[in-house]
């Protein structure tokens, strides 16, 4: 048996909560050791002025989107029947 759709949405948030803990983790631990060298990519903007700085990664965000658009889009292809 299922359980009332609020079961199931809190069993969805749960998952995504605990897999986002994972991929933070992943990343942190990959930032000190050297493996992950998302940030400061080409094409990201940075400004250093004499009172304070800006920084938008411009390339990290459309290199990371296009990682999630592939994986989510691999889930559908998997998924469906």
């Amino acid at each position: 048996m299922a359980g009332p759709p609020s079961y199931q949405f809190g069993k969805l948030v749960v998952t995504a909560g605990a897999a986002l803990v994972a991929v933070g983790l992943l990343l942190m631990a990959g930032s000190r050791l050297g493996f992950f060298g998302l940030g400061g990519l080409p094409g990201d903007l940075a400004y250093k002025g004499r009172h304070g700085s800006f920084y938008f990664p411009v390339v990290t965000c459309l290199v990371l989107s296009a990682l999630a658009t592939l994986i989510l889009w691999l889930v559908s292809v998997v998924r469906r029947p």
